[in-house]
C-alpha cells in the first residue's frame, strides 16, 4: 500500500528542523527501501522551508501512521500538522527513476484536495516528460477518492497547478516548490 505523508512546518521552526536534521535523515534511512519519493517543500519563491513530503510503500495504515507520527521533527513539535493519505502510484516508479534527474528545472508538489466525484485519475498525457510522481489520494481502505497529488517539473507554479485538469473538482489546490530529498 502506498501512502503520501506531508508534514507541514510550524511557523518559526526552521532552527529546530536544522537541529534535528541528522535524526530526521537517520529515521528516514530506516525506510529507504520503501521510499517512492521524498523531499522538502518551500514557498513558491524557493526561499522559505514549508514542510517535508514522503511517499512510501508500507504494509498497512497503522504502519503509515507510526511512520508519520514517530518522525523526530513531529515528536519535537517542528510541524503544525500532517497530511497522511493512501496514494496510488500511477506512474509505477520512484523519483530516482525520473528521467529528468534531481536538478533539471523547477519542481513542485501539487496537492488537490478533492470534493465530490473523483477527478484526474488518469495520467495527464501532455505531461509525460515532467511527471515525477502522480496519483490519487485515497481513504485508508483505498475506496474513496480524496484528491490528487503530483510531483512534477514545470517552469513555474501556475503551470504546475494545471496538472490538475479539472480544478473545479477540488476544494483547494496547493502548490509548493519541492526539491528531491535525502542525503547529499
Amino acid at each position: 500500500m502506498e501512502f503520501l505523508c506531508y508534514h507541514r512546518d510550524r511557523p518559526d521552526s526552521l532552527a529546530l528542523r536544522y537541529e534535528l536534521l541528522e535524526e530526521h535523515w537517520s529515521y528516514m534511512d530506516q525506510y529507504a527501501k520503501e521510499m517512492i519519493a521524498r523531499g522538502p517543500t518551500f514557498t513558491v519563491d524557493g526561499e522559505t522551508l514549508t514542510g517535508s513530503v514522503h511517499i512510501l510503500d508500507l504494509p498497512d495504515p497503522a504502519t503509515a501512521r507510526a511512520f508519520a507520527f514517530d518522525e523526530p521533527g513531529y515528536q519535537a513539535g517542528a510541524y503544525r500538522d500532517v497530511l497522511l493519505r493512501r496514494w496510488r502510484n500511477t506512474l509505477g516508479r520512484t523519483m530516482w527513476e525520473f528521467p529528468g534527474g534531481p536538478t533539471e528545472g523547477n519542481r513542485y508538489l501539487v496537492l488537490g484536495l478533492g470534493t465530490g466525484e473523483p477527478a484526474n485519475l488518469d495520467l495527464p498525457s501532455d505531461r509525460d516528460d515532467d511527471l515525477i510522481a502522480y496519483g490519487p489520494l485515497l481513504s485508508d481502505d483505498g475506496t474513496t477518492w480524496l484528491g490528487t497529488a503530483a510531483l512534477l517539473r514545470a517552469p513555474d507554479a501556475d503551470t504546475a497547478r494545471t496538472v490538475l485538469a479539472t480544478p473545479e473538482r477540488y476544494a483547494d489546490i496547493e502548490v509548493h516548490y519541492w526539491q528531491f530529498g535525502g542525503r547529499s
